[in-house]
């Protein structure tokens, strides 16, 4: 059977790129914010017919993490079909939010089949039921089929909510066989919420509804192969309600038996959830006890864990330190200091067993691969989360520099008696390619890896292909990762992917990195090598596919891959016909249009640059955006709610723990320094999107880029030049900026010196917040003082993160103004190298890697866009303005290209 024929029966869904949940996959996520039931800022903007700012509500979401996004228009004051309708038809035109599947979530029918013909991808539909009979069941499944989406189908009949074992299986199996047989639905397609209800309230026929729900999980699937299961977990701990401590446990404890049994996807509602291994004992035996229903006799169980809830509620937790692990044999406690990241020990310990064993590579093939297995384990199942991982990363690197010298020793004497062998760990290779200075996610793919038993050889920044491709024939590596977040990136992967087939390269590439994604990689470079190409989303999912092309299954995954690639590219092309662009002219007459008659001009204090050299860092700390930190590790949600996540909570408090004692010190005994150029100048229109500086010395003409996209009726298609008067409407102005943070390499480096990766990526992580920090406390001070035309502002900082300010500070090389070379005519105005401290790379990265640059605009009305696709057209007008050659301005423009 060829690769193309090969149809692996995974749940596929999508949005403008593919969700596919394989065997293994980890816990789904389904971001709910977008339900007018609940949340209450999205029913205030759906109510009040603000549907443009109830998108950033989906938004928010996305960057959250959120894999799916439940949509729902249920409001009795709302015409529910036509606030869908509104809804998703905007929504489809913004890529960032379009690019993730949608749950069209109604309890009304043709609120669900409004939503069914606005969607181009493949949905899923929450819910149907058999709660009012076969016919109706069948006829809104068919409808469901018919538009190509996947159900959630609940556990419910015409009897009610199935509320036992026997009727949860009967329920969801009699639904599977109409499905299936009568409707049509392939079983993957299928997804089923078998009910959760309230456990430990006092009720004893209520005490069995866990394990009920559990067990249906491995009845469901084992009876229907290939369906899901979902559900919500909060209502399992409601009566404890008020009491975190007691519901976080309960939380964790039910999720880890029913993500074992096979629970797939849900809404875990906001509360911290406890990392299972680490419950206390005595809490985690009662939570087992009433989550199982053991030792439940006359609600024994449920009575002794509302005794304890009542003895913990008013206390709160206690940190303890608990010793009593260093009394366990040595391999125990070098388990226990991996799985929890301690090093204070560890030193001794290995040199402990170094001494027990034969061989000092028998102590890393040993307990310590054994520990490191576990936090893999732990890791893959979700019980652990990145940033405890590579603290047990920097504890396995402290040990291996113990024994490397004894290593080293072995080997020169094996050397001498010619007995040295090769063999060892599978090889990987990873860079950031040429131009590209950005690695904070390919450290953390690297370490994750490492700690999975991989030999990781990391070339750095700013690689060219040739260098990865003499290194990787030298060091005979297994695999090729690489890696970049400037969009001039994209295409030197696809350089090299083109240069491994031209070299007779056989071994597989990884590509990853922030502005990469599967589609890109379907579509641009998968056809540049034979060999094997793979997007690798983030670190969580590395060790999965490196172990998939390392193991014997390789020619089964490469296959499925290319089939899968096959189909994104062809669905690439399809839904690129249906999303039409209109030409550039149609587009220049439907620009936005601005009274500039109710423009009231505000002239800056000073035109020309102003140098901000040593900012003072203690200045940025109310400014620093948290969201992103958490992000950069893999830790999604929104700050400070995070801090107490059902899932990450207790992980992510503590990673925040630690950066901030590392802020503490990196300010305090000023290992960096905070050095900006603001400036400002009159500025006009001067042609449709085209704008002109008057510099005093010189005029300096910008060129902008404008959405090509077919918009719904009163719609405009932006260019940032519409934020600009021409002089017969107004005076105007116009400013630009950079900021950058320096003095991060000595003690990055340091930091890798010493095998602590941790702390090395926390450092990076907390440079990109400062600079970040230090762009919007700059744009503060541009706004309220320098150009002074917000001068009364006072918002808080969660208004700022949220950019409820006047004006935006949009960045060249990014959706608003997608052409990075327009950072040359940036930063000739901010007096270049010499003035900015920031260095500019072939691909125009700007080093350091954190740094920030931007325009500033002050316009009432002015919003961050994304330009989209464009079309030759729009290009070569393009390309005129600038004076560029067409070619060389459509390299340049390649990722917006349609």
């Amino acid at each position: 059977m060829s690769a193309k024929n090969i149809i692996h029966p995974y749940l596929r869904l999508s949005g403008l790129e593919a969700l596919i949940v394989r065997p293994g996959s980890l816990f789904i996520n389904i971001g709910e914010r977008t339900n007018v039931t609940g949340s209450k800022k999205f029913a205030r903007l759906v109510l009040g017919d603000h549907y443009e700012e109830a998108l950033s509500v989906a938004r928010q979401q996305v960057e959250n993490g959120a894999q799916m996004l439940d949509v729902n228009m249920d409001d009795a004051l709302l015409d529910g079909v036509k606030a869908m309708t509104t809804f998703l038809n905007l929504l489809q035109s913004e890529p960032d939010v379009a690019k993730i599947p949608i749950v069209i979530d109604s309890s009304k029918f043709e609120i669900i089949e409004a939503g069914l013909k606005c969607i181009q991808g493949k949905c899923v539909v929450n819910s149907i039921s058999l709660k009012e009979g076969e016919e109706k069941f069948i006829k809104e499944a068919t409808i469901c089929l018919d538009y190509g989406a996947s159900v959630i189908v609940m556990a419910f009949d015409e009897k009610g909510q199935a509320d036992t074992l026997e009727r949860k299986v009967e329920i969801c199996h009699r639904a599977y066989k109409i499905l299936v047989d009568k409707v049509g639905f392939s079983p993957q397609d299928i997804i089923f919420d078998p009910n959760i209800f309230a456990i430990a309230t006092g009720m004893e026929e209520h005490n069995n509804y866990a394990v009920d729900y559990i067990e249906s999980i491995k009845l469901i699937k084992q009876r229907m192969p290939l369906v899901h299961i979902s559900g919500g977990v909060s209502n399992l701990s409601f009566s404890f309600r008020g009491n975190e401590h007691v519901r976080e446990a309960m939380h964790a404890v039910f999720l880890y038996h029913a993500i074992k049994a096979g629970m797939d996807m849900g809404i875990v509602n906001a509360g911290q959830l406890a990392v299972y291994d680490e419950i206390e004992p005595e809490l985690k035996k009662l939570c087992e006890d009433v989550v199982l229903n053991k030792n439940n006799d006359n609600n024994e169980a449920t009575d002794r864990l509302i005794k304890f809830a009542e003895q913990v509620k008013s206390k709160g937790k206690e940190i303890v330190k608990d010793e009593t692990w260093r009394k366990e044999a040595v391999e125990k406690r070098l388990a226990h200091a991996l799985v929890n990241g301690i090093t204070d020990y560890i030193e001794g310990d290995t040199e402990e067993a170094r001494q027990k064993y034969p061989r000092p590579l028998d102590v890393i093939e040993g307990p310590l691969m054994d520990g490191m297995n576990i936090v893999g384990e732990l890791f893959g199942s979700g019980k652990m989360f990145l940033p405890q991982v590579v603290k047990s990363a920097r504890v396995m690197k402290k040990a291996v520099a113990v024994l490397t010298p004894f290593i080293e020793k072995e080997k020169e004497e094996k050397i001498k008696r010619g007995e040295l062998t090769e063999g060892g760990a599978a090889k990987i290779l990873m860079a950031t390619v040429k131009g590209d200075v950005h690695d904070i996610g390919k450290n953390i793919v690297g370490v994750v890896l490492g700690c999975n038993g991989y030999e990781v050889i990391d070339l750095g920044v700013m690689v060219p292909a040739e260098k990865i491709l003499s290194e990787a024939a030298r060091l005979k590596v297994d695999l090729i990762g690489v890696s970049g977040l400037v969009t001039p990136s994209l295409d030197e992967m696809v350089h090299v992917a083109s240069e491994m087939k031209r070299n007779g390269v056989t071994i597989p590439l990884l590509i990853g990195g922030a502005t990469t994604s599967r589609t890109h990689t379907a579509v641009k470079i998968s056809p540049e090598y034979d060999n094997g190409v793979v997007h690798v989303l983030d670190a969580s999912r590395s060790v999965s596919v490196v172990g998939s092309l390392l193991g014997e299954q390789k020619n089964t995954f490469l296959a499925g891959i290319k089939s899968e690639y096959e189909k994104v590219r062809d669905d690439f092309n399809r839904k690129r016909s249906a999303k039409p662009l209109i030409s550039y002219e149609e587009a220049t007459k439907n620009g936005m249009v601005i009274n500039w008659k109710n423009y009231k001009t505000t002239k800056p204090s000073y035109f020309g640059t102003k140098i901000f050299d040593d900012f003072p860092l203690t200045a940025l700390e109310r400014f620093i955006d948290w969201q992103p930190f958490f992000i950069a590790w893999e830790l999604h949600g929104k700050f400070p709610q995070i801090l107490s996540d059902e899932k990450v909570g207790t992980a992510a408090t503590k990673l925040f723990e630690d950066a901030q004692k590392m802020l503490r010190k990196m300010i305090d005994e000023k290992w960096v320094s905070a050095h900006g150029v603001a400036g400002l100048w009159p500025a006009q229109r001067v042609a449709v999107d085209s704008v002109e500086i008057d510099t005093g010395k010189k005029k300096m003409r910008l060129e902008f880029l404008r959405q090509q996209l077919k918009k719904t009726q009163g719609q405009p298609n932006f260019s940032l030049a519409d934020y600009m008067p021409y002089t017969n409407e107004a005076e105007g102005y116009m400013g630009a900026f950079t900021v950058t943070i320096k003095g991060l390499d000595e003690h990055i480096k340091r930091y890798q010196e010493n095998n602590d990766d941790y702390d090395k990526i926390i450092v990076q992580a907390l440079g990109d917040r400062l600079a970040e920090a230090f762009a919007e406390c700059l744009h503060h001070k541009v706004r309220t003082e320098l150009w002074g035309y917000a001068k009364n502002e006072g918002l808080t900082n969660e208004q700022l993160i949220r950019e409820e300010y006047r004006g935006i500070r949009p960045a060249p090389g990014y959706p608003a103004c997608p052409d990075h070379t327009e950072k040359f005519k940036l930063f000739e105005l901010m007096g270049g190298e010499k003035d900015t401290h920031i260095h500019l790379t072939e691909s125009l990265a700007m080093y350091s890697p954190s740094s920030v640059c931007g325009w500033y605009f002050d316009q009432p009305d002015s919003k961050y866009f994304g330009v989209g696709k464009i079309n030759i057209d729009q290009v070569k007008d393009y390309a005129k303005r600038k004076g560029m050659e067409e070619s060389e301005a459509a390299k340049w423009l390649r990722p917006i290209l349609d």
